[in-house]
């Protein structure tokens, strides 16, 4: 049996790629209040099921982004998960984008470790079965494995994309050199990166690559994208060295000013559309479809 599928308003922008990729679905957005409108005028989120008693018994999958609204969209997945839990409904959560993912452990006395309480607060109060998250921040953590939590990795999608437009390195003479812009996100990916050192949970102390990149496109690989800040140091570093040319591979667009420096600045940016934005050119639904065997 197919499972059944539950957007929230941050994952609508996949409904129709999804309906065309994985026939046969059943697909759910909430209801609209009489109004047309998920909120109400005071700002309050409005949430309804309809026909959330034939869910039961079946698999049942909630996909919600963390973007670009973290707070609001958190407020209307619990209303949602509320609803399923008040109807002895335990479905699995599909993050594209995890909220709050980058405050994943305790930087300084006094902070607190969100992305872990919320993952908690998901499985223990609503229940949730499963947590499945796309190139979430937290991915190597090592508390994560106390979770019933599945990283995936949207690299392939983006690499291949970025190969078929530059060709593939390997049939070219290693010319692209992909890399990661620091330790952290050769951490999360497990391509290496520029040496970079942060000083705190604000600044950012780069260092020039320790790899010859002179003559070669370059093309930097992360898992999210918000100023920009970092990945500008990146472009100055690679160009001051000598690369050719530098483009961008990023999973989550997470604000659009940062998008705008990035296409500004470098050659060209993939750009997966786990969060809505306007410059996502990169398609996640088959990801959706190849981890549920749609």
């Amino acid at each position: 049996m197919k499972p059944s599928i539950i957007f929230t308003s941050t994952t609508e922008h996949l409904v129709e790629n999804l309906k065309k990729k994985a026939r046969g679905l059943e697909l759910i957005l909430p209801e609209k209040n009489k109004e047309g409108k998920r909120f109400f005028p005071d700002g309050e989120i409005y949430m309804r099921i309809r026909g959330v008693k034939n869910l039961k018994g079946k698999r049942v999958i909630v996909l919600h982004s963390g973007a670009p609204n973290p707070n609001d969209g958190l407020m209307e997945l619990k209303l949602l998960l509320h609803i399923l839990r008040d109807h002895t409904i335990k479905p699995e959560l599909f993050f594209t984008y995890f909220p709050y993912g980058q405050q994943d452990h305790v930087f300084q006395h006094g902070e607190g470790n969100v992305a872990e309480s919320l993952i908690k607060k998901f499985l223990h109060y609503y229940e949730v079965q499963k947590i499945y998250a796309i190139d979430p921040h937290f991915g190597k953590m090592a508390w994560v494995k106390n979770y019933p939590i599945i990283s995936l990795s949207s690299i392939p999608i983006l690499l291949a994309k970025a190969k078929e437009d530059f060709g593939d390195p390997a049939k070219r003479g290693e010319d692209i050199l992909f890399l990661s812009p620091d330790k952290g996100g050769k951490r999360r990916t497990g391509i290496k990166g520029l040496k970079k050192k942060r000083l705190d949970s604000f600044r950012v102390e780069s260092y020039s690559p320790q790899i010859p990149i002179e003559g070669k496109i370059i093309g930097v690989i992360d898992d999210l994208l918000e100023t920009g800040g970092t990945l500008y140091k990146f472009h100055e570093t690679v160009i001051k060295s000598g690369a050719k040319e530098a483009i961008a591979l990023i999973t989550h667009g997470v604000l659009n000013s940062g998008i705008k420096r990035v296409k500004e600045k470098f050659s060209k940016l993939y750009l997966t559309n786990t969060i809505n934005r306007k410059g996502a050119n990169v398609d996640i639904t088959d990801l959706i479809i190849k981890t549920f065997r749609l």
